[in-house]
């Protein structure tokens, strides 16, 4: 049981269940290849039954962890610091940002958007999900938005979500790894015909990284 001056601290963001720090390089996306800092956050209700991280999924499991303390080891590393999950928005991403932003750091999150957008971010990558759709002035704010590919019906999905993103934000398709051989054939094809579209391979994985 989290005592309850701790669960304050975690509610107003100074306090944030840490799942996992790391540094790397980034695998997805319009900055894979780029050397960053990797904060992973505790916490997720959306469940897509193929994510790759589901150990995140409940916050109780993580300690609560001061964010003057992911600040500091963040900074020892890199420059770029993505944060992510679990469903980062979840809790209030404002004080981490603001004593990132304050070690001039450029701050990336990746999200589902399914819980309102909190923080200062240079980079915002919205990658929606069915289970449960984002919230709020998102859409306008992303820079990226990244779809993950499991069967056709993702590419509709992608499209409803395309219209409501800014002209300048980047679309990826992504297929989803537990199916890439079969659903890559169908990405290729599709950015083909759809060029506005990139394809976003987690590249990670080849590279055998976090």
């Amino acid at each position: 049981m989290i005592a309850k001056d701790t669960m304050d601290l975690v509610e107003k963001g100074l306090m944030l269940p840490l799942m996992e720090e790391f540094y790397t390089i980034q695998g997805e996306g319009f900055h894979k290849g780029t050397a960053a800092y990797f904060v992973r956050i505790g916490g997720c209700d959306v469940g897509c039954h193929w994510c790759d991280v589901k150990e995140s999924w409940n916050a109780e499991l993580h300690p609560p962890t001061p964010i003057d303390k992911i600040i500091a080891n963040a900074a020892n590393y890199s420059d770029t610091i993505v944060v992510t999950g679990g469903e980062p928005l979840t809790w209030d991403m404002t004080p981490l940002t603001e004593g990132l932003k304050a070690k001039n750091l450029k701050i990336h999150i990746e999200t589902s958007g399914a819980y309102p957008l909190t923080g200062t971010w240079d980079w915002i990558c919205l990658s929606p999900k069915k289970i449960k759709p984002p919230v709020g002035d998102i859409h306008t704010k992303a820079h990226e938005l990244k779809v993950i590919v499991y069967n056709k019906s993702d590419f509709e999905f992608a499209e409803e979500h395309a219209k409501k993103v800014g002209s300048d934000c980047l679309l990826f398709l992504q297929p989803e790894w537990s199916v890439r051989d079969k659903v890559m054939p169908m990405i290729v094809d599709y950015v083909m015909k759809n060029p506005k579209w990139k394809v976003s391979l987690q590249t990670h994985k080849y590279l055998n990284i976090p």
